[in-house]
């Protein structure tokens, strides 16, 4: 008899089932050592804190690898960490990234501040086609990077075209997913080579924590591993001890996430002091019917678009007393961030406008609070009350 696939919310807890041994701890203790003691003579891996074999670090390793269907993950000491490492595993001078033009602000920056000083060439495409992705191409294109669902707008991209490209011409398949996380989207599923987590948001979930992680298969993870010694990119052990308690409750943190962002957002569309909502669980977003085919969940972040520009926001974010102006997102608590002043704040007015997110633009991270306190939060705030 064919033996049960362990749920996601089973893997979260536990990832590769194994039978404890008795007396064992259930919670993983805290392994808060810089190194181990190694036999003598013997030729088996070093294990050194700083190489990312620490036992806390391979246990959310293992765990997030077994949440993805991958065949390995590697944490590091940032999500932006993360990023650079993921890019350098399969990039060297001369080659040239096709990344999508629906990014985060500090990712744009990374390609084409310090991609262009290593001599890779970056060419940003709107992603909205895909004809534009093969028109693009030069032969010393090797990957092509994109973020679903995107940051501020929530944008949620059809990753099998890309993947089809990417096998057909030789090229590696790079996906940003710290929005979906693996209950609501499994990039491998669909095609992609690697993923990539900023760890400090939904994995971990506490918003105490700066982390990322790199999710592919064993080769592109050791080459990560390689970096990782090089440039000093570890996780401290008690960070990567709250990453593991964090991710025991991914499941349903993230069905409360997507709950509450749903109801938030449907909401918000009905108020008549908000111009626009970008969440894909509301009927008129542009990747609804998408987003309903390929995700088992619309995600915890709601962009919100008022009516007055920045003065209007800012009266906003001073009356909220539920929600907190704070950058970052994912954690259990409702954190709300003007893009045009943290994610983005490289790009210019101009830019941000074209991209979707004039200022006067809010990004609401929704927590996992009673949905009607937030609300009624919104409703005192909006109404100048």
């Amino acid at each position: 008899m064919k033996q049960r696939e362990p749920g996601l919310s089973t893997r979260a807890i536990h990832g590769p089932l194994v039978r404890r041994a008795s007396q064992s701890p259930i919670n993983t203790p805290v392994y808060q050592s810089a190194t181990f003691v190694n036999q003598v003579g013997s030729s088996d891996e070093v294990m050194y804190t700083r190489y990312g074999n620490n036992p806390n670090q391979i246990a959310i390793a293992n765990r997030l690898a077994a949440l993805e269907g991958a065949d390995a993950a590697i944490f590091l000491a940032s999500g932006m960490g993360a990023t650079a490492l993921a890019h350098l595993a399969v990039l060297q001078s001369g080659d040239h990234l096709l990344a999508t033009d629906w990014v985060y602000g500090g990712t744009r920056v990374l390609f084409t501040r310090e991609l262009s000083r290593l001599g890779i060439d970056v060419t940003f495409v709107d992603p909205s086609s895909t004809r534009e992705w093969r028109n693009r191409m030069r032969k010393s294109t090797r990957a092509i990077f994109v973020e679903t669902p995107t940051n501020p707008l929530a944008r949620v991209l059809d990753l099998e075209p890309l993947a089809k490209l990417c096998q057909v011409e030789g090229m590696v398949l790079i996906v940003d997913s710290t929005f979906a996380t693996p209950m609501n989207f499994r990039p491998i599923e669909h095609g992609a080579d690697i993923i990539i987590h900023s760890a400090t948001k939904y994995l971990n979930g506490h918003s105490d924590v700066i982390a990322g992680a790199v999710v592919s298969n064993n080769d592109v993870i050791e080459v990560v591993r390689g970096l990782l010694k090089t440039w000093g990119q570890s996780i401290d052990p008690h960070a990567a001890w709250l990453i593991d308690r964090g991710m025991k409750t991914l499941a349903v943190r993230m069905g409360a996430h997507n709950r509450n962002a749903l109801a938030f957002a449907r909401w918000a569309s009905e108020h008549p002091r908000i111009g626009a909502v970008h969440y894909p669980g509301l009927e008129h977003h542009p990747d609804h019917e998408l987003a309903r085919e390929i995700l088992d969940g619309f995600g915890g972040i709601v962009g919100l678009q008022l009516d007055g520009g920045p003065e209007a926001s800012e009266r906003v974010l001073r009356r909220l007393r539920v929600a907190s102006h704070a950058p970052s997102l994912g954690g259990v608590e409702t954190l709300v961030s003007e893009p045009r002043l943290t994610s983005h704040a490289e790009s210019t007015a101009k830019e941000r406008k074209a991209q979707g997110f004039p200022d006067g633009f809010i990004r609401v991270s929704v927590g996992i609070e009673d949905v009607e306190d937030l609300i009624a939060d919104f409703k005192r705030a909006l109404s100048g009350t």
